[in-house]
């Protein structure tokens, strides 16, 4: 599947500072380590709408994570799925009395130009589960074979499912409770009542051919992948067990990144899948968070369409922490209007403040754990001094556009 245009990094004058990352499965913040080609998966969308704030938020966030390995040295191997066929896509289809095929490729080719206009860092690889099939039917085969998989005792679907303790290590991506598990398996896709199955939080894996439903012929019967197996494959055969940072939002913790860990360990024997796991907090409207079935939904498009500055959309997302759930209310999004209003003006002077200390501040911020508000407000402290009582560097301006270019993704 075809990524989108990359843009050019510039280098950035000074001393970059080693990434510190909060990680769920520890439960602490620690440093990422990479070697010298840093590599990173990120979870991507379910192509049956158009990319809302929510989204942009989460591709931000990781981007931003690129963005500081790029300035360590790192090369970067970065991967992202689109989960191009799957329940909500076909729901969706059916609702519209659209074709399945040309929804999901009409919201990849839309979420590919918003990611385009907001700077978003391309992924090296971009993989939809479709194409990922042959993948998915050999890896579910080798589970049944190991014994860590099973069809249900159904002869009209036989369907595929993973027993989830067969890893020895459940569990240990999310930290919840039993209880807690139960109740996010059964909200965030899971089908914990499922006659046949062994236990009611075992995984789909291959799902038996349906009427009215795409399939694909295999030799684990007609059918289509589950949801978790497919991140699972498409990783590991790109990156390889303990790649560093396995990324998405905090409604991927369980079960999707859970079980897409689990896979791979009974698979391989081998642990961890990822050595990070990094979580974006959900954006929220109104009180709620932003989601499809709640239909309160935010889109990049639309904020486009309606002559909206892709840098102000990117501002008004960095201006909260990546980790916090947060709201998107007309006033974060004229707040981050005026702030890239005041650094244009302030980098477009003739002579400013010096910036090496900025430079430093933003590194030094963003490697604690991508701390974007106190980046922020450090640009507002020079851009304030820069329009209120001028300065005598001729060359600050430059730098600090190129800080802001490379460290943020902000085109000034």
């Amino acid at each position: 599947m075809q990524s989108w245009p990359s843009t050019q990094v510039p280098r950035v004058p000074g001393t970059p500072r080693p990434l510190r990352l909060y990680d769920t499965a520890a439960g602490e913040i620690r440093p990422t380590a990479p070697g010298p080609t840093a590599t990173m998966y990120v979870c991507g969308i379910t192509p049956y709408d158009a990319t809302h704030l929510g989204h942009a938020a989460t591709y931000l966030a990781f981007d931003l994570v690129h963005r500081q390995w790029l300035d360590n040295g790192h090369e970067v191997h970065y991967v992202q799925n689109v989960t191009d066929v799957d329940d909500p896509l076909l729901e969706r289809a059916e609702r519209d009395k659209d074709d399945w095929v040309v929804l999901a490729m009409r919201e990849t080719a839309l979420f590919r130009e918003d990611m385009t206009a907001l700077r978003v860092l391309p992924p090296k690889d971009y993989i939809g589960a479709v194409e990922s099939i042959p993948e998915i039917v050999e890896t579910v085969g080798k589970l049944l074979a190991a014994g860590v998989a099973y069809r249900v005792d159904d002869a009209e679907y036989p369907d595929i499912y993973y027993s989830h303790l067969a890893s020895g290590r459940f569990g240990t991506v999310s930290n919840y409770s039993p209880e807690q598990m139960a109740t996010y398996f059964a909200e965030r896709g899971g089908d914990p009542d499922r006659p046949g199955k062994r236990h009611p939080l075992d995984a789909l894996l291959w799902r038996a051919a349906r009427p009215g439903e795409p399939s694909w012929e295999s030799e684990l019967g007609p059918g289509r992948p589950g949801w978790h197996v497919e991140c699972s494959v498409i990783a590991l055969n790109r990156l390889g067990m303990g790649f560093d940072v396995q990324g998405g939002g905090s409604d991927l913790i369980f079960p999707h990144h859970e079980f897409s860990a689990a896979h791979a360990e009974a698979l391989t024997g081998e642990h961890p899948f990822a050595r990070h796991y990094s979580h974006a907090g959900m954006i929220g409207l109104h009180g709620e968070k932003m989601s499809k079935s709640r239909g309160n939904l935010v889109f990049v498009s639309r904020l486009r369409a309606d002559q909206v500055d892709p840098m102000a959309i990117r501002l008004g997302l960095l201006s909260g922490h990546y980790r916090a759930d947060r709201p998107w209310t007309d006033e974060v999004l004229s707040t981050a209007q005026d702030r890239l209003a005041r650094w244009r003006a302030a980098v477009s002077l003739a002579a400013a403040p010096p910036a090496g200390d900025l430079v430093d501040r933003l590194r030094t911020h963003l490697a604690n754990d991508l701390d974007t508000p106190a980046a922020l407000a450090a640009v507002d402290a020079w851009a304030d001094e820069a329009l209120s009582t001028g300065g005598a560097d001729e060359n600050s301006g430059a730098l600090v556009r190129t800080a802001v270019d490379a460290l943020l993704g902000v085109l000034l």
